[in-house]
């Protein structure tokens, strides 16, 4: 029998600090704060890069080891590069790169960007569903949320905020999903595994 727990949040050493006080800048202060990070395991590297503009902002991944197409992916994206991590949550012993963002604004909404080395061959973007189609681990849901590479899953936890829309401050409650990298039609998604709530 395999036992889960609620699992620690790991903050990848690649994290720039500058990309993360980004977040916090103003507008004007944004637009220099440059990510960049190359992250490597089994064989494959990831170049990940954004110029972090406070509008308009986009990831490029440029990988390098795989057998058969090394092009750069360009990714736009509504958020501020913080971090990148590399992972094999599905154990098919070819990598994941999965860059995490982070919404500018109030709620800090966090965003996730990644791609699978296809049995080292070439890359394909992994789909993550909305939280706001899954009604049940949306409940509660204001944003300040966090993504992380753990144990053969990819974590998500935030705290969860009252339903009256009028009361700002959280329950005192968290609310960790598990996901899982599963085959989808057109290539990988992440999968609701496991909820926790503490």
């Amino acid at each position: 029998m395999i036992h889960l727990a609620i699992l620690p949040m790991k903050t990848s050493i690649t994290t720039s600090i500058l990309a993360l006080a980004a977040v916090l800048l103003p507008p004007a202060a944004q637009a220099s704060t440059a990510f960049e990070t190359t992250e490597a395991l089994q064989g494959i590297a990831f170049k990940v890069t954004s110029p972090n503009t406070p509008t308009a902002n986009a990831v490029t991944i440029t990988p390098a080891g795989l057998e058969i197409d090394n092009s750069p992916i360009a990714v736009e994206t509504t958020g501020i590069v913080t971090g990148a991590e590399v992972g094999d949550i599905n154990a098919d012993g070819s990598p994941e790169i999965y860059v995490h963002a982070v919404e500018p604004g109030e709620d800090r909404r966090a965003v996730l960007i990644a791609f699978s080395a296809n049995r080292k061959k070439s890359l394909s973007q992994i789909y993550l569903p909305p939280l706001e189609d899954d009604a049940a681990n949306a409940k509660g849901y204001r944003g300040r949320d966090e993504f992380a590479v753990v144990e053969g899953i990819i974590a998500r936890r935030f705290p969860i905020y009252p339903e009256d829309a009028t009361r700002t401050e959280p329950t005192g409650k968290m609310r960790q999903i598990q996901y899982r990298l599963v085959p989808g039609e057109a290539g990988w998604v992440l999968k609701v595994d496991r909820v926790v709530e503490f």
